[in-house]
């Protein structure tokens, strides 16, 4: 069921949170349904308050790399399901995977994020796929010097000790949902509780950790506070909500398009349900143009920096401002100098991650 509890104020639960103090599971569903643009204004301005006594003005900014969109899996939202015939397909050689992420950091992002679906290749019985992505990232780390980021779905524990060994900080596996009925009918056949555990496993391998959720395809407010209960019990580094977008050639082809304001929401829950961790605000669902609405509701990370010009694909949109200059680094610069916000330097980044080893 949806909707606000009557009992309870907006505006007193918005204030105890901006007091640091974190709202329960009846606080959280008032804080999911603002009433009006009075109510929103005061929510993302509150997730801001909260933002910047963690972080100050400083944001971060994470090159994004897609290696391979080939996948065994078939998401029922995914564009690069295995049967969708639509979708465009590459596996990007090893030279031009280092190339792009040496210009990615000289122009300044703070995090390689290397990005494949369940690449047959790299998910075989044997261990070779493995042993190559994990040489691969270890040429990343020694060629670049900037943190990176493996997004490689479920990898079993040997591949994230050697990810960590090989330089890899962080491990990113999106459950989605944590409705398990819910994941069936989203991830068909796959496990609920290995995709878990995999994360799980990556943070006692000493690998950071970011867990995401999508919205838009129907979830309740329950499903929507579970998976921030989940997010809590994984101590997840990073946590990210992303709207659903219709995939030509999936189920889900013809669904509906949902509001941008549900992220944007979730957005602000989350930074004050989770203070002191990032939160992306990408541009892979609306790009350039929806960056500013996402970093006013309280994220402080752009993800998705992709170089023009190199045969990338992204993930919600395989296209959106890719081919132009709309998602490199002096673009979003010059989003963050209009809201008075500013790149981090990497020695913050660093600290912050030696922080949360720490923690």
């Amino acid at each position: 069921m949806n909707g606000r509890p009557r009992s309870l104020s907006f505006h007193e639960v918005l204030e105890q949170a901006r007091q640091g103090i974190l709202p329960g599971r009846d606080q959280l569903k008032v804080l999911l349904h603002p009433q009006g643009k009075g109510e929103r204004v005061a929510l993302f301005e509150a997730a801001r308050h909260v933002r910047d006594l963690h972080f100050g003005r400083a944001v971060f900014l994470y090159g994004f790399v897609y290696t391979s969109t080939h996948c065994r899996n078939n998401c029922r939202f995914c564009l690069y399901r295995a049967s969708n015939p639509k979708a465009p397909r590459y596996r990007k050689a090893t030279g031009e995977i280092l190339d792009v992420c040496e210009r990615l950091a000289q122009s300044g992002v703070h995090l390689l994020d290397i990005t494949l679906g369940e690449d047959p290749r790299i998910h075989r019985p044997d261990a070779t796929g493995w042993e190559d992505l994990v040489g691969l990232v270890s040429d990343v780390v020694q060629r670049t010097g900037v943190p990176v980021m493996v997004s490689p779905g479920v990898a079993p524990r040997w591949v994230l000790a050697a990810l960590a060994r090989a330089g890899a900080d962080w491990y990113a596996c999106y459950q989605e949902t944590h409705n398990r009925d819910r994941f069936r009918d989203l991830r068909v056949g796959q496990d609920y509780e290995a995709r878990m555990q995999a994360k799980e496993e990556a943070k006692a391998e000493g690998l950071l950790l970011e867990e995401g959720i999508l919205c838009g395809l129907g979830e309740t407010d329950d499903d929507l506070l579970d998976s921030l209960e989940a997010m809590g019990a994984l101590d997840a580094d990073q946590v990210r909500v992303m709207t659903f977008v219709p995939q030509p050639g999936t189920p889900l082809q013809s669904a509906p398009r949902p509001s941008p304001q549900r992220e944007l929401v979730l957005i602000a829950v989350m930074r004050l349900l989770f203070p002191d961790r990032l939160i992306p605000a990408s541009l892979d669902v609306e790009g350039l143009a929806g960056l500013r609405a996402r970093l006013q509701a309280g994220a402080n990370v752009v993800t998705s920096i992709v170089p023009p010009g190199r045969g990338l694909a992204g993930v919600a949109h395989s296209s959106l401002d890719i081919e132009t200059e709309r998602r490199t680094v002096q673009a979003v610069m010059k989003c963050l100098a209009g809201l008075d916000l500013r790149p981090a330097s990497l020695e913050d980044y660093r600290s912050w991650m030696a922080g949360r080893r720490a923690a």
